[in-house]
């Protein structure tokens, strides 16, 4: 069975590689014995999704796009998947071996390792890694925890649109979203996927944890233009308050929140009890403040408080 998939999973690499036009799904299975085999057509759909996204796995770069007649095509164009020459020094070889290392504990560990293989094949130094096999005090991690993280890095890789269920952080329950992802970046210990919504007709940024369900994925085109700058870190850090311009004060528990005490520009304790705070007010603030509970009080301004209590409300609903 291993010898039959890899022979098909070979054919349709070269008919897609061998094509100078879009090939439909009918064109292929006429073109290749295994798939001329199958069944019935579901049988034969469901046998080309999982080698079309095998092939994927691999490294080669398949297109989808619409042919003359108007019927969904695919091929791998050779300038996309043609590797060219590799000349790193021992100093880059062994910066490449690092970062390989960042994802051992996540799902892209196969993919990573692979990428190193076929880097060394096309010429990077065997032993470029100095630290292969040594143990560091300190070793670069990349915790990737939700589901939603390796769809949509596919996504983001073969420029598909998704659709998946969001619950934002006012709403008791999660709304579809249909979006065009750019691309996926860590911040502050969370993954953020940065991409069109289509039905908002704007650029969103999401939270990969607040993503609820299955991401499926769409056979279509984009219709906006991905930027050749993606500031996913930005703008999360704008929604975080952290290019605030105006300052919040509120009143603290004391002993409690001591990541607002962190972020705090001034802090004058009470004798009640409680603690007053002022902190840079931003974007975002007033969802991170209801993160704090019955330990925080919004003394001001008051947009902010009425964003809190709304907030409250809205949980207390649910």
């Amino acid at each position: 069975m291993a010898i039959a998939k890899a022979e098909r999973l070979m054919n349709l690499a070269l008919c897609l590689l061998g094509t100078r036009r879009p090939l439909s799904k009918r064109e292929l299975r006429g073109s290749i014995e295994a798939y001329m085999e199958a069944g019935n057509d579901e049988s034969f759909n469901r046998m080309f999704e999982r080698d079309k996204d095998d092939l994927r796995e691999l490294g080669l770069v398949i297109e989808t796009v619409e042919n003359l007649e108007g019927e969904t095509g695919y091929l791998a164009r050779r300038d996309s998947n043609r590797l060219p020459p590799v000349s790193l020094d021992a100093e880059e070889a062994a910066a490449l071996g690092l970062a390989a290392k960042v994802w051992q504990q996540a799902r892209l560990a196969g993919a990573a390792s692979g990428a190193l293989q076929k880097l060394r094949a096309g010429g990077m130094p065997e032993a470029g890694d100095p630290y292969e096999g040594q143990h560091s005090a300190i070793e670069p991690r990349i915790p990737v925890h939700e589901a939603a993280f390796e769809p949509l890095m596919l996504a983001c890789r073969d420029r598909r649109p998704v659709v998946f269920d969001y619950r934002k952080s006012t709403a008791a329950q999660p709304e579809s979203r249909q979006v065009e992802p750019w691309a996926l970046e860590c911040w502050r210990g969370h993954w953020y996927l940065a991409g069109y919504d289509r039905d908002r007709g704007a650029e969103r940024v999401f939270r990969l944890s607040r993503i609820t369900g299955k991401v499926r994925s769409r056979a279509a085109k984009y219709t906006a233009e991905v930027p050749d700058v993606v500031t996913v870190r930005e703008t999360v850090a704008s929604w975080a308050g952290e290019s605030a311009d105006r300052s919040a004060l509120i009143r603290l528990r004391a002993g409690a929140g001591y990541p607002l005490r962190a972020k705090a520009t001034a802090v004058r304790e009470g004798g009640d009890g409680w603690d007053e705070l002022e902190i840079p007010y931003g974007h975002g603030l007033d969802a991170w403040l209801v993160e704090f509970g019955p330990d925080v009080v919004v003394v001001g301004p008051a947009d902010l408080r009425a964003d809190v209590v709304d907030r409250l409300r809205a949980v207390a609903g649910a």
